[in-house]
């Protein structure tokens, strides 16, 4: 589930808890005298629970340039730059006029505590950069000229609240707003029309929302509108205008109105009827991932005998590294890294990429070197032991195309996964909405390189993981891209360790059509995830399978696709985006016909690793003259497959 957000932190002392990553918000401001703690003592006053921040000490000042004194201040140069006091389950009152006098105070992140109660009136604040409330339980409807005046405002999270009413339209007129996530509140009514020019996130997923999609946001992921009944438009499906109303009748057209009352009888029976099957395929799928996720199957988490036997050969020198691991010391798993701690990592300079199913990922610039860490909730599924040896063989996989587990660190109910830092992001931030209108998307070569290389570090799991679905959650989202723009395979073979009841509602696995129709996954698995990457890559459509909880044939990448084929309007398939396609269409339906065999529902049916990666390694970024066919105006190609494949395109342009 992918958005960057930027974020400042440094954060100070063992009195936070484990884990609670308080490098998230990172630059930092100083305080350099008494009326900034009088300030912050009289903010504390008033909130319930403080006592996660009872070390705030009033003889001590709260910042010395840019290193903070007290828990969740921010400085920089010597003044106080904001206030992070994320997960310390705080309430009671906001106060917003303790704060206001400081006079470089510009962030403020109250994230997941227990505030509730109407949105306090941050207007006071005017000249805040960031605000970050989300996940508490802030309640009703928000003033339409709640952020009228905050003209400095970048960043507003409000998302899992039980928030009301319509999204204030003041929000459309701050000029430099550029991240929003208002997702799982109870907004009603029409989005308004954003047009700052560098607006990246709009998040207005799971609410009551309606309307057609504002045109400045048409180019956003799918993701953003989800759950949302009453939305419609790019990148949405189209908006179905509604029907005018009937006009009375009188009379002799008593008829005419018995005709439309028993055509519209009709019509309510034939909905009910489509109504009650898809509940009931709901809850088929629903009992199943309950089903499986209770007991689930042999191959589904787990690792085949010969993989614990190699795992268990390792020195005794590895297992006390490992129990050092569990009292707050990384384990290092790559030798070319500079090492540092815990404590270098909690107060390192760092901005949030992203927050998906299993957590959230920051970067953070450790003694002078990028890194990006990922937090992990569900990740409690083997004990202590296998969970080190499991990082450990992990930490020995190395191939160009996957990105190296440098370093972890293990607690019971949280895991710390260490990497280095991708130049250029994921795929399917390039892929859905990294790019503006005016400028190109992704080029054919660059798509093929990917692809390839996808193919070459899949095929390499396969052959070192004795795991059914070695990679187990292929995505776009979990496919960086370095400098060069080759593929970095991430989140691989971490099915084994991850909660079975998480695994089996989110990773890319469980949505396979094998598993909706067997209950078990197969050594085939990975290949319909990756074929369902290729369609996206070729298509720039974002696929539905990301998001429903269980294989659905009517939301499946591939059925559209075969549909286009079939209707003969393959041409209408490819993105719009892709440039640098002259003399490559050809190339561009092998390709296309091999993301649609790995998608086949029939496993039997569906190539192996092996012949995936054949065939694709002879793919060519132009088309030879002997497999193409093509009229002197280049208005239409005919390719087709070997009568084995049963495939026979036409694409018109």
């Amino acid at each position: 589930m992918a958005a960057h957000v930027a974020t400042f932190a440094r954060a100070t002392t063992s009195s936070l808890a484990p884990l609670v990553l308080a490098f998230v918000l990172s630059i930092v401001v100083t305080s350099s005298g008494s009326p900034d703690s009088d300030a912050l003592l009289k903010f504390k006053d008033l909130l319930a629970n403080n006592e996660a921040i009872n070390s705030w000490n009033p003889s001590v000042k709260p910042c010395e340039w840019d290193r903070s004194n007290w828990v969740g201040v921010l400085c920089l140069n010597g003044s106080i730059w904001g206030l992070q006091l994320e997960h310390m389950a705080l309430a009671g009152d906001i106060d917003l006029e303790a704060l206001a006098p400081l006079p470089s105070f510009r962030t403020l992140s109250l994230m997941d505590n227990n505030f509730d109660g109407p949105l306090p009136d941050f207007k006071k604040l005017g000249k805040l950069k960031a605000l970050y409330l989300s996940n508490n339980r802030f309640s009703g409807d928000i003033p339409d000229n709640e952020f009228e005046g905050m003209g400095s405002l970048k960043r507003l999270y409000l998302a899992n609240n039980l928030l009301t009413g319509k999204i204030p339209s003041s929000l459309a007129t701050l000029p430099k707003l550029m991240e929003l996530k208002l997702e799982g509140n109870q907004f009603r009514g029409q989005i308004p029309n954003f047009q700052q020019k560098g607006m990246k996130t709009v998040s207005v997923a799971s609410n009551e929302l309606e309307g057609p999609i504002p045109e400045s946001l048409s180019r956003l992921s799918p993701n953003y509108f989800a759950g949302n009944k009453g939305l419609c438009g790019p990148p949405l499906g189209p908006c179905v205008p509604s029907l005018p109303s009937t006009p009375k009748v009188t009379g002799k057209k008593f008829s005419i109105l018995y005709i439309v009352i028993i055509i519209l009888i009709v019509l309510l029976i034939l909905a009910a009827i489509v109504f009650a099957f898809l509940l009931f395929s709901r809850k088929k799928c629903k009992s199943r991932m309950q089903r499986t996720a209770s007991s689930p199957e042999e191959n589904s988490n787990k690792m085949v005998a010969s993989y614990y036997r190699d795992v268990h050969r390792e020195s005794s020198e590895t297992r006390s590294h490992a129990k050092k691991a569990d009292h707050g010391k990384l384990t290092f798993l790559k030798d070319d890294i500079e090492k540092f701690d815990l404590q270098d990592l909690l107060t390192a300079s760092a901005e949030v990429l992203g927050s998906g199913t299993f957590g959230s990922s920051y970067k953070a610039v450790v003694v002078g070197q990028p890194v990006v860490v990922k937090r992990y909730r569900h990740m409690n599924n083997v004990g202590r032991e296998e969970f080190h040896e499991h990082m450990r063989r992990l930490g020995r996989l190395k191939h160009p195309n996957l990105l190296p587990l440098a370093a972890y660190y293990n607690r019971r109910d949280e895991k710390l996964l260490v990497t280095e830092f991708a130049e250029n992001g994921s795929l399917a931030s390039h892929l859905h909405g990294n790019h503006s209108a005016e400028e190109d998307g992704l080029e054919w070569h660059v798509r093929l390189k990917i692809v390839k290389g996808v193919a070459r570090g899949l095929a390499f799991l396969y052959n070192e993981l004795p795991i059914i679905a070695p990679h187990g959650h292929l995505k776009s989202s979990n496919v960086l891209l370095d400098e060069s723009f080759e593929p970095l395979l991430t989140d691989y073979a971490l099915r084994p360790v991850v909660n079975p009841e998480h695994a089996h509602m989110f990773m890319m696995a469980y949505k396979s059509p094998e598993y909706a129709q067997q209950s078990r996954t197969s050594n085939k698995t990975d290949i319909w995830s990756f074929g369902v990457l290729i369609l996206e890559m070729l298509t720039g459509k974002f696929p539905e399978n990301y998001l429903t909880p269980c294989y659905n044939s009517d939301a499946d990448l591939a059925t559209w696709v075969n549909n286009m084929v079939k209707e003969k309007r393959t041409g209408e398939v490819f993105d719009k985006d892709i440039a640098g396609t002259k003399n490559s269409k050809g190339e561009m339906i092998k390709l296309l016909k091999i993301g649609l065999s790995c998608c086949e529902e029939d496993v039997e049916r569906r190539l192996d690793i092996k012949e995936v990666v054949e065939k694709i390694d002879v793919l060519k970024e132009g088309d030879d003259d002997e497999e193409l066919y093509g009229s002197d105006q280049g208005k239409a190609y005919s390719v087709r497959g070997n009568d084995q494949e049963g495939y026979s395109f036409t694409l018109d342009r």
